[in-house]
């Protein structure tokens, strides 16, 4: 098999609809919550085996990359309204494709590192799942309750990028995910880059203004649309570091995996609710 749809999902938490304030903060990324559905929409159609998401709150491990090899993934959100709703989910990751992608990585000589949490295997081995991990997740994936947790139903590997190597190790290791992809006997592989744009579109925002904001997120709505994301790869880094985004370093793995399955890129939304970019857009196997 090989990949069979791929995409950029931004990871706001008022895009759950739950985790909004109040229906004025809902309606504010309303926009961007509808690119979400149109990706769910595909994300079904695709009929995933294994999700591979690359989400940049996961582990930051200094200059290596990060592939989970814990049995499962859980974590919950809180919404900062008086009512306090809690929202959860659980996951079982694809222990076999994150080991295998692991020994690929290593025989391609690049930084990666495996890692689990609590204990090696078996129900304890549980990563706590991260916001860039959960937020696509929860819109992607169907799921069914078992003890009060959200089991989601196609399992998971969970890959976190290192922005301290080069971009084009990012790459290379993308492409290493396509190519597992191709090498799975009947299994259907997607990958998900975890992203938001630029984070300095806002003087009260945490990071203050600076007009390289605008001006990325004018590039990278241009660039994917076209499908040409290795021009953003090439942006001067003082650039990238004034505007802040956080998509950088998972779209160099989504152009290593679309170096290996050519894809048509389709934008579904973009919008600056707050003080960041969020955009959404799908990348489906060319006929």
């Amino acid at each position: 098999m090989t990949i069979v749809y791929a995409c950029i999902a931004p990871h706001g938490g008022e895009i759950i609809s739950e985790l909004a304030k109040n229906r004025e903060i809902s309606d504010l990324f309303s926009k961007t919550r509808a690119g979400m559905m149109n990706l769910a929409a595909q994300m079904k159609t695709a009929k995933p085996d294994t999700i591979v998401i690359a989400s940049p709150h996961n582990l930051r491990l200094w200059k290596k990359i990060g592939i989970v090899f814990a049995e499962n993934s859980t974590g919950y959100l809180v919404s900062d309204s008086k009512s306090k709703v809690r929202i959860s989910i659980s996951v079982k990751c694809d222990t076999k494709f994150a080991r295998e992608l692991y020994a690929r990585a290593l025989n391609k000589r690049l930084p990666v590192v495996g890692v689990n949490y609590g204990t090696f295997e078996g129900p304890a081995s549980d990563l706590p799942m991260d916001w860039g991990t959960f937020i696509p997740l929860w819109f992607f994936m169907e799921g069914k309750k078992h003890r009060g947790k959200q089991i989601i139903e196609p399992k998971v590997v969970i890959v976190s990028p290192s922005r301290e190597i080069p971009l084009n190790q990012n790459v290379a290791f993308g492409r290493e995910i396509a190519r597992l992809a191709k090498a799975q006997k009947n299994r259907r592989v997607v990958f998900v880059a975890s992203a938001d744009q630029a984070h300095t579109h806002k003087k009260e925002g945490p990071y203050g203004f600076h007009p390289a904001a605008e001006k990325f997120d004018d590039l990278a709505v241009d660039r994917i649309r076209r499908g040409d994301i290795r021009s953003l790869l090439e942006l001067d880094p003082r650039f990238i570091e004034n505007a802040k985004p956080d998509s950088i370093w998972q779209l160099a793995m989504l152009q290593g995996v679309l170096s290996e399955v050519p894809m048509e890129p389709m934008l579904f939304s973009y919008q600056v609710p707050t003080y960041f970019g969020m955009l959404s857009a799908g990348f489906s196997p060319l006929a």
